[in-house]
């Protein structure tokens, strides 16, 4: 025997008999967004879309008025008829109950609407000829859509906007600190306010300028000041691999040792072990599947959210190796990937850190500074992005330097800053530990953390 769909007969009838009676009504139900197609019985949408249309043309929405109406639109029986009508009308009561009314209405709505949803899901699951991850990406958005706040956007007044904004900029003033989510580097947080939820951030170099590293080190640092979980998607790098280099960071253990283990020694080792244990405590989570897609990455990062509750961090390495969704050129699939990273960042509330190649363009200028004309297969990138960060070292033309020095200072160019001002800092790299910190003056052999 079939089930009935949630509903509430009574409700909706007491709430249209209400919007006869009492000329508030309407104005209450168009403020908590109630539609017609969230009333169950055909007739009372027809009924409520009536009373709609009545408003709209600035006449009253009494008994008479909707009998008339659907009387010359040759609608009456579809409301139910006359007699209908005036039971609805001579049974409303108050209405000082329309909001538990609508509430009530909206959320029998919502239930179905989950259980159409469903059985869509499961027709398509049986019938499914679509790729898997194209599939399952549709299916979690169209569970999204049904769950996602029912009210749209609504106009706020300049009163209600200016107090919050100046509440806002008080709480500012006495703040201490970054605002955003701090990286542990000063001249960067100082210059940013800290990343923000929403951020889009690239940060784009040559191979070997140490992008890597310092997306790990962000990650790190992130993850040892927030409570929220720091997702790594690393699509070049296994995760062993990824994870070796952060030790090496954290404990200040050389990395060569680390690949072959041979030379380590019992400082080493005991260095290693107090840094994993402060790793381990770190909300972490790295995913190292090559060629991931976009859907992937969301569908990844929307379960992570859901289980710890938030993230303070996704790191992409790099956006070029994320897999495209077959477009005419490979320039618009990284533009259509770029403007999907962007949504990521606000849906997960988070900002998200993505690194990205440059072109051979930079290796030909005598000045191998990058700029944005460099991003490889730019196509929307530098447009989408709130901050593009290139990482420069120029030991790395140096090879005499390069093979010599322990520390180097490179720059951290902030060429683009959707929020804020734009400028180079300077962060020292060691490379032997793939590690950056604040640049200060260095003595080799010195124990070096970002603050």
């Amino acid at each position: 025997m079939a089930r009935e769909l949630p509903n509430s007969a009574q409700l909706e009838q007491a709430l249209l008999g209400s919007l006869m009676i009492y000329p508030s009504v309407m104005a209450q139900c168009q403020e908590l967004d109630l539609h017609e197609d969230e009333f169950y019985q055909p007739n009372h949408q027809v009924l409520y879309k009536t009373m709609e249309e009545l408003t709209k043309l600035g006449r009253p929405t009494d008994l008479n008025s909707v009998v008339t109406y659907l009387n010359d639109q040759e609608n009456l029986d579809g409301a139910g008829g006359t007699d209908y009508i005036i039971r609805l009308a001579d049974g409303a009561i108050s209405s000082a109950y329309v909001k538990q009314y609508v509430e009530q209405i909206k959320d029998k709505a919502q239930l179905r609407q989950i259980i159409y949803t469903s059985e869509r899901i499961a027709e398509n699951a049986y019938d499914n000829t679509a790729d898997m991850d194209s599939f399952l990406d549709e299916t979690e958005r169209n569970l999204l859509d049904v769950t996602r706040n029912r009210r749209g956007a609504e106009f706020e007044s300049s009163q209600m906007i200016v107090s919050r904004v100046l509440e806002e900029l008080n709480e500012l003033r006495n703040h201490k600190g970054v605002n955003g989510i701090a990286t542990g580097f000063v001249d960067l947080d100082r210059m940013t306010n800290g990343f923000h939820p929403g951020d889009l951030i690239i940060l784009a170099a040559r191979p070997a300028m140490g992008k890597s590293a310092l997306a790990l080190n962000f990650a790190s640092q992130v993850a040892s000041r927030n409570p929220g979980a720091v997702a790594i998607f690393s699509l070049e790098m296994p995760s062993d691999s990824l994870m070796k280099r952060m030790l090496s960071a954290e404990s200040n253990v050389k990395a060569t040792k680390l690949r072959d283990g041979n030379t380590l020694t019992e400082k080493d080792l005991s260095r290693l072990y107090e840094a994993g244990n402060r790793m381990s405590e770190r909300k972490i989570f790295i995913d190292d599947t090559s060629s991931i897609k976009v859907s992937q990455i969301f569908s990844k990062c929307r379960k992570l959210k859901s289980e710890y509750e938030s993230i303070s961090l996704v790191v992409i390495d790099y956006l070029q190796l994320i897999s495209g969704s077959r477009q005419e050129s490979r320039q618009q699939e990284v533009s259509d990937i770029s403007r999907n990273l962007k949504i990521l960042a606000k849906e997960m509330e988070c900002p998200v850190v993505a690194l990205s190649q440059l072109s051979r363009s930079v290796e030909t200028r005598e000045n191998h500074r990058p700029m944005l004309s460099d991003l490889r297969e730019s196509g929307s990138i530098e447009q989408d992005a709130d901050i593009v960060m290139f990482l420069y070292r120029g030991n790395y033309y140096d090879k005499d330097k390069e093979k010599s020095e322990e520390y180097e200072v490179v720059e951290l160019n902030l060429a683009k800053h959707r929020n804020g001002s734009v400028g180079t800092i300077n962060l020292t790299f060691e490379k032997q530990v793939s590690k950056f910190t604040n640049c200060e003056t260095k003595q080799a052999g010195d124990d070096i953390h970002a603050s």
